[in-house]
């Protein structure tokens, strides 16, 4: 097919603008020795031009999302000349320790612990990181770390490198606790942003590890470390820089001589730290470590275990923006304490569904669960009209979703709530019976034509799909069905609002946003009425043509709409729980980590057999382009192709986004599912499925049709005792 240039932008808008619901400073890093890049480094060569997609579902003419050549943010790893490996990790404040729950490890539940928690002032001067040039695969038994400030200046600052001296070592059981002493400060503990990597160091000469402490360093020894910092002060208590706190604990991160930052678990004695198994590390070496200090409900939030650096700020930075609130600028945590943002207050649209990304995505969850006529303010309610075929033409009354909340009193009541379920028995062979409801819905105005309700996602993991390269998950496509399975899989391809060029679709229920990037700003601008270089005015939300030429500055800046990205693409998954943790005799087993090994083991091979994997893909590998060194190379088990698939009548709405119709809907992926629970306060607050209308994961899976039929109908075939395999396994995740 003879190439041709892309559709002007403007008419593109409409049918670009569908989205689920409401979903920087490129300093590069100081070090930039001569070095050999562990993780992919180079320039950006100019976009290539976009042509049509040739006819049905496939292409071969899209616009890679992140092209050959593509440049790190921030370089995380290096080896130098001599074989030394030079790692930079990124850190946070913290309030407490790793191991510390809301009590003594034997006593009574009392609450769970402050160590996943942002304490207030976090967004600002309050990141940093150590780089760590560990010389043993140069033949040297030397590891040493340099405290790296992002912004301002650290005084006795501490850092630890601790336990497993011995047997009697319990909580923290810390062996070493010095401070990174600066020579150019007459040995003050006294680190500046512009200090020299040589400035504040501390060095490491031997393992002291039972059961030999005191020997060399061998290839695959750990250290399990932490550093803690101070900002300067006045004597008051409050920082010099910004007025805020000025004393913070931060990670206990786990370094392999050798390799770098590992994921961890806790063993046997007491927790003692050791690298998670490769099996379990559903994000690679983004994943996030198992936590113990009872905080399941805070696992969403947590950073890719192999941060860098810069790319912690970045991170922080952008958590401020999804935590803000576009009405009066004040953050969601510590509203009274924390700064507000003031340059973001009043930036609320006319009409809206709620003030702030983290309202629709509480603690980077899901919806929250609809009461019988409440407004859906944390769900997206997509319009078209009924001239809509293929594209999406904007409904009259609505645009292109229902904006159910408005700043005047004297709006139109847009709300839309659950009337009612329509509910029906299904009937396993064994006997055993499955409630399966479906909402229906109300709206105070007009029913559009067309129209989906999706609920909100969680937001984590992003950053790795995002990584994944076009051809690893066009090669699971298989529109004509060539292997028999009755699984077919198509992409939705989709066009970049800000140029026109057609990418592959990885985000939304149907797959109908490109990237994180996209996928944010058509949140902004739908569910909170707030433009940005994405969507430039708020007449895109109605599809008004032109919307996008205008010159008028954006409540986002270009840089802020990049942290906010940054900070998606930043967030880790969660290490599957499929092990048992080494806890202490007499300390209670926090129930995350309550797990049967064995019978998590049977449901994930029953899993498999039932060919869910044919669309929920176990395993893949992400590329080498994405600018977040962190996210490349990485064996991945998101359990999605990212694909369309029918999925039934059952399922269908009567919308279509691109070539994804009514039946179309893209596999999620399932990595969290098990986590969902705890972030969701309880079972009962967790809801499956675009809609939000399967309370169980038996009933979500008693839904699929279409091309999941006969996966389904293997599952239900399975006996009691296996189904209950396959449930522990997806819990598991």
């Amino acid at each position: 097919m003879r190439p041709r240039s892309g559709p002007a932008l403007p008419a593109l808008l409409a049918a670009v603008l569908s989205f689920t619901a409401c979903s920087g400073d490129d300093s590069k890093s100081a070090e930039s020795p001569e070095t050999t890049p562990l993780l992919g480094s180079g320039s950006t060569p100019e976009a290539e031009s976009l042509a049509e997609p040739s006819p049905g579902l496939a292409a071969t003419d899209y616009v890679p999302l992140y092209p050959a050549g593509t440049q790190v943010v921030e370089q995380i790893q290096y080896r130098e000349a001599d074989g030394t490996l030079v790692t930079l990790a990124g850190f946070r404040p913290t309030n407490r320790h790793a191991r510390e729950r809301g009590e003594p490890w034997d006593q009574p539940d009392v609450g769970p612990g402050n160590y996943f928690t942002f304490p207030t002032w976090y967004f600002q001067n309050r990141t940093y990181g150590l780089l760590i040039r560990d010389e043993v695969p140069a033949g040297r038994s030397r590891v040493s770390f340099s405290m790296r400030v992002n912004d301002g200046t650290f005084v006795e600052s501490g850092f630890s490198a601790f336990r497993r001296v011995d047997a009697d070592v319990r909580d923290y059981g810390w062996k070493m606790n010095v401070g990174f002493n600066n020579p150019k400060e007459g040995g003050k503990n006294i680190c500046y942003a512009t200090s020299a990597p040589e400035d504040c160091l501390v060095l490491i000469t031997d393992n002291w590890r039972a059961p030999q402490p005191g020997t060399p360093f061998r290839l695959g020894d750990v250290l399990e470390v932490t550093p803690a910092q101070f900002l300067l002060s006045n004597g008051d208590g409050k920082a010099v820089i910004d007025g805020g706190g000025i004393r913070y604990y931060s990670f206990e991160q786990l370094y392999q001589v050798g390799v770098g930052m590992r994921p961890w678990y806790g063993i046997a004695p007491t927790l003692d730290s050791s690298p998670l198994p490769d099996s379990t590390l559903l994000g690679g070496e983004a994943s996030v470590s198992y936590n113990y200090s009872e905080e399941p409900h805070r696992v969403f939030q947590q950073t890719v275990n192999n941060i860098g650096i810069t790319d912690m700020k970045r991170f922080v930075e952008g958590r401020r923006l999804f935590h803000t609130s576009f009405i009066d600028g004040k953050h969601s945590e510590s509203p009274d304490i924390n700064p507000v943002f003031t340059q973001h207050a009043n930036q609320l649209g006319p009409r809206y569904n709620n003030i702030r990304c983290i309202a629709c995505h509480a603690l980077n969850g899901r919806s929250a669960v609809p009461a019988l006529g409440a407004t859906l303010d944390t769900f997206a309610i997509e319009t078209a009209a009924a001239s809509s075929s293929t594209g999406v033409t904007p409904d009259s009354t609505y645009g292109l979703n229902v904006q159910q909340r408005a700043q005047s009193t004297t709006a139109p009541d847009y709300s839309v709530s659950v009337q009612s379920y329509q509910t029906t028995v299904r009937t396993l062979p064994d006997g055993e019976t499955i409630q399966l409801q479906k909402p229906v819905f109300s709206f105070k105005g007009p029913v559009p034509a067309q129209y989906s309700v999706r609920q909100a996602p969680q937001v984590n993991g992003g950053g790795l799909l995002e990584a994944l390269d076009e051809t690893t998950i066009l090669a699971f496509s298989d529109p004509n069905d060539a292997n028999g399975d009755g699984v077919k899989g198509v992409p939705n391809w989709v066009i970049n609002p800000e140029n026109g060029k057609r990418h592959l679709g990885r985000f939304g229920w149907k797959a109908s946003k490109a990237s994180l990037r996209h996928q944010a700003g058509e949140a902004l601008l739908k569910d909170l009425g707030v433009t940005s270089p994405v969507y430039k005015s708020r007449d895109c939300q109605r599809g008004v043509a032109n919307c996008n030429s205008t010159t008028a500055a954006t409540s986002l800046s270009e840089t802020e709409i990049d942290r906010l990205a940054s900070y998606l693409a930043l967030l880790g998954v969660p290490a599957q729980r499929s092990l048992r943790s080494g806890y202490p005799d007499g300390m209670r087993v926090s129930p995350e980590h309550d797990v049967n090994p064995t019978l998590i083991s049977r449901g994930s091979t029953l899993f498999a057999q039932a060919q869910c994997t044919a669309c929920h893909i176990a395993q893949m590998k992400t590329g080498t382009t994405h600018p977040f060194a962190e996210l490349r190379n990485q064996t991945i088990h998101p359990y999605t192709d990212l694909l369309l698939h029918d999925m039934g009548t059952g399922l269908a709405d009567n919308l279509t986004q691109g070539q994804a119709g009514p039946n179309l809907w893209r596999t999620p992926p399932l990595w969290g599912i098990g986590s969902l629970k705890y972030v969701q306060g309880g079972a009962q607050n967790v809801r499956y499925l675009h809609d939000g209308r399967a309370r169980t994961l038996m009933e979500a899976i008693g839904w699929h049709g279409g091309e999941a039929t006969n996966s389904r109908t293997r599952f239900e075939a399975l006996s009691r005792d296996d189904r209950t395999a396959v449930l522990a396994f997806l819990e598991s995740l």
